[in-house]
């Protein structure tokens, strides 16, 4: 996993639920986090942390999250993609794309 992030695919179920090992995937390929267990995949503490080793581990956030406000703000802060990954209400609500875009690009 160290050095092929993707090789989560065909860890354990265990392994797939270890923060340490899915955020030692996550700093190989951002992709990774497509095979962490739901649980990872919807702790909003752990996929943020996740973010600052890689724009693309939105993509595999639980929906739960994407549909978020203040998760998918907070990610805005680290990621420029995240407002690609952010849930169609959100991106649909004009107000909170305006917030969004104001917290990644200060004035």
């Amino acid at each position: 996993i160290a050095k092929c992030g993707s090789a989560l695919e065909y860890a354990s179920n265990e392994l797939k639920n270890d923060r340490e090992v899915v955020l030692a995937a996550v700093t190989r390929s951002g992709f990774a986090l497509r095979y962490a267990s739901d649980e990872l995949k919807n702790d909003k503490e752990f996929v943020l942390s996740a973010v600052t080793l890689s724009d693309y581990v939105l993509e595999y956030a639980s929906d739960e999250l994407k549909n978020d406000k203040e998760f998918v703000l907070a990610a805005v802060t680290r990621s420029d993609y995240a407002l690609k990954y952010a849930s169609d209400e959100l991106k649909n609500d004009r107000d909170f794309i305006l917030e969004a875009v104001a917290k990644r690009y200060p004035v």
